[in-house]
């Protein structure tokens, strides 16, 4: 089942999502690497396993094997990380910040695809999951990549309508 299929099924009060999901289908504003990649990640990060689905055949043919796992691995380090980092940051005690993690997070520094396209996957699943220390971290090395503001919202907009679809479609 396509995104545009699964987004079909969406009740008439969601139909701005329905609309939105096939925008981001057409949109040119990001090659098919960083917007499939960005599509899967983000399906990965809702948790919603018949939005997972869609999304997995949707980006199948569009993604090679090495990107779409890197999405996927997206997904799993920033399920991880965008609990730890918000917490550092919203701990009224500054101690915790100066801690070391001491979590396992190597496919950041090796994800096997383009790390710049790594780091847009994972800014987008760190924007569904409200971690703001997460997204100042990936948009600097983003924009220090000179990844322009304009696919930086793109991504973003990939994560908001990528969360809706989940919500609406786990409430049916």
């Amino acid at each position: 089942m396509s995104l545009k299929e699964f987004a079909s099924a969406l009740p008439d009060y969601a139909k701005d999502i329905r609309l939105n999901v096939g925008s981001l289908l057409n949109e040119a504003g990001l090659n098919d690497q960083r917007k499939y990649g960005t599509i899967l990640a983000c399906a990965h990060g809702s948790g919603h396993k018949p939005l997972v689905e869609a999304a997995e055949a949707e980006c199948a043919p569009k993604l090679s094997p090495e990107a779409a796992n890197a999405a996927r691995a997206a997904a799993a380090v920033m399920a991880m990380n965008n609990v730890y980092y918000r917490f550092t940051h919203l701990a009224s005690n500054e101690e915790y910040r100066t801690m070391p993690a001491k979590l396992r997070m190597n496919v950041i520094g090796a994800p096997g695809i383009d790390k710049v396209d790594f780091e847009l996957f994972s800014l987008a699943v760190s924007a569904m999951n409200g971690c703001g220390m997460c997204i100042d971290s990936h948009e600097k090395v983003l924009r220090k990549a000179e990844v322009s503001a304009s696919n930086v919202q793109d991504a973003a907009r990939i994560a908001s309508v990528m969360k809706a679809l989940a919500t609406i479609h786990a409430t049916l």
